[in-house]
């Protein structure tokens, strides 16, 4: 009596990534290489469209295209020197057009990569280099667009100017919501042919609106009048990074700042995407559509926080930010539950479900490209139970045993044995895997476990609301950033110094979280244990940050 994962076996342990069937626009957000600072809706898309351009059935090549996922996070703080340095040196207009060119002709031309039956094994390769151009292009886009934006905006009105930049993230990613299930409607089963290649031809067109405006605008004036002074910095990084008194700011303002800033935007956006349709098993079109209208109604505070903080202060804004989703989290997920699966709520209460296993047996199934395979007893277990979003219990079972699943209490509970796939080839694992998958899922609905959401169930206003309340947060430890990293750093090497903190808070703290939180839930059991991330680093950036970065609101940027 097994209930396996939907769409996939049990090998696959690290859904956000791993599972390249059930991966929903909140994991294809990475793909697309994260935040857009342009206005453009950059393509998000599955995992699994890109897998196909290496071959699903070889698993080999679909872990090169898994890769792909990490590839764009990894290399962000690469970009972010790269980019600043040629920021600081040349000017910030001509370099962040350089970078749109880059990450547009990417993106364009992943909607035009041929498959791996056309071209074999170079149809992965190419896929991520063009994820490796996006993940440079995006590190030196954000500091580009940042430091220009300040560096016009009028005294008193940085935050309220820089905020605009902020919601071209998150509408970015409504949009990208909307264009897919347009195009699923329009294509119907030809999308999972061609229909997914759309989005990704249309960017075409938003590049070159977008090089049209930049090709339009004057550069800096504070990097004008810097270099009409000949007081241009000849070495930015050796300025920025290997001088104790700027290295430490930047280490602050990244510890201070942008990690809590990063793990509450993805944490509000795409974690809480992935919460709705992997743990709680909501229909995929509903969930997208609930994140949606939380977006519609929480991006106008971007702006409404950037305002602000021209008022009070960018720094009482972002961590105030931080505090209030360390403190809410945990109440505002398990809403969640309560209003958008009530009958998992009442099973968890009436039958709960632990793992019994040789704590030796079971691992941290934390594996960011999907090319890891946990096949030990234990592991499979919690990995199946992660997957169907059924919270469990640890219990230590002697030494060497196979690790069983109890469902209920007392004389009444049901035990359902796992297996250790370690010691079995290849085809008998997934044989097994599938016997333990029926017996598990007959197992959990006899004991009340929904396969499913009953969508008829779903409080669809108080999960908005609550979904809404989570961009609210997004909005405020985001909204005034830009502004608190510019006002930071002295000009001269300002787009540096900014861009590298922001993307190692941003591209890895906030990139990896999906897999992070599913790794913490899937070791833990508890289906809101992975929200202990997010809230621990929010936590410290608030304590960091009030100690020791300073309030800059109304410095001055020459």
């Amino acid at each position: 009596m097994n209930r396996a994962h939907p769409h996939g076996d049990t090998t696959k342990q690290l859904a956000p990534l791993a599972d390249t069937d059930s991966l929903s626009p909140i994991d294809d957000h990475r793909m697309a290489g994260g935040e857009d600072t342009t206005g453009r809706a950059e393509p998000q898309y599955r995992c699994r469209d890109l897998i196909r351009l290496a071959e699903p059935t070889h698993r080999h090549h679909r872990q090169i295209a898994l890769l792909a996922f990490a590839a764009g996070f990894f290399v962000r703080p690469f970009g972010a020197l790269v980019f600043g340095r040629i920021g600081d040196l040349v000017g910030r207009k001509y370099t962040f057009l350089v970078t749109i060119v880059i990450m547009g002709s990417s993106t364009a031309l992943v909607g035009m990569l041929p498959s791996y039956a056309s071209i074999g094994v170079a149809a992965p390769i190419m896929l991520i280099t063009l994820r490796l151009l996006q993940g440079l292009a995006l590190g030196g886009e954000y500091g580009g667009a940042a430091t220009y934006v300040a560096e016009h905006a009028p005294p008193g009105r940085r935050g309220f100017y820089t905020s605009w930049i902020q919601t071209t993230a998150t509408f970015g990613l409504f949009l990208s919501l909307v264009v897919i299930l347009l195009c699923r409607i329009g294509f119907g089963d030809q999308f999972e042919t061609k229909g997914w290649r759309v989005p990704f031809l249309v960017s075409l067109l938003l590049l070159a609106i977008s090089v049209y405006i930049r090709l339009q605008l004057k550069e800096s004036p504070a990097f004008l009048d810097l270099k009409a002074q000949g007081q241009l910095s000849k070495a930015p990084l050796t300025e920025a990074f290997a001088r104790w008194p700027n290295l430490k700011l930047v280490i602050l303002a990244l510890f201070g700042a942008t990690a809590g800033q990063a793990v509450v935007w993805y944490g509000g956006q795409f974690y809480a995407l992935f919460f709705l349709e992997k743990i709680l098993q909501l229909d995929s079109k509903a969930a997208n559509l609930i994140i949606a209208a939380g977006l519609l109604i929480g991006t106008p505070f971007f702006v409404v926080w950037g305002s602000v903080s021209d008022r009070i202060g960018r720094k009482t804004v972002v961590l105030a930010g931080c505090v209030l989703a360390a403190i809410t989290y945990f109440p505002v997920f398990k809403g969640l539950t309560h209003y958008a699966n009530p009958g998992l709520e009442a099973a968890v209460a009436s039958n709960p479900v632990s793992v019994v296993a040789d704590p030796a047996d079971c691992s941290f199934q934390f594996d960011p490209i999907g090319k890891k395979t946990f096949r030990r007893s234990c592991d499979v277990a919690k990995s199946a139970l992660a997957k169907a979003g059924v919270p469990y219990s640890n219990e230590d079972a002697p030494a060497g045993a196979v690790a069983r699943l109890r469902i209920g209490t007392g004389a009444q509970a049901v035990y359902v044995d796992s297996f250790a796939g370690n010691t079995r080839p290849a085809a008998d694992f997934k044989t097994a895997s599938e016997d333990f998958g029926k017996r598990l899922k007959a197992a959990l609905v006899a004991a009340g476990y929904p396969p499913k959401a009953d969508m008829s169930r779903v409080q669809y206003p108080m999960v908005i609301a609550l979904c809404a309340y989570l961009v609210f947060l997004v909005t405020m430890v985001y909204g005034p950033i830009a502004a608190w990293l510019v006002e930071m750093f002295p000009t001269r090497i300002r787009y540096s110094s900014m861009s590298l903190p922001y993307h190692i808070g941003n591209g890895w703290f906030g990139g990896f979280l999906p897999v992070t939180s599913f790794a913490i839930v899937a070791a833990t059991g508890g289906i809101y244990n992975g929200l202990w991330y997010p809230v621990i680093v929010a936590s410290v950036t608030a304590v960091i940050g009030f100690l020791f970065l300073r309030e800059t609101k109304g410095v001055s940027l020459t």
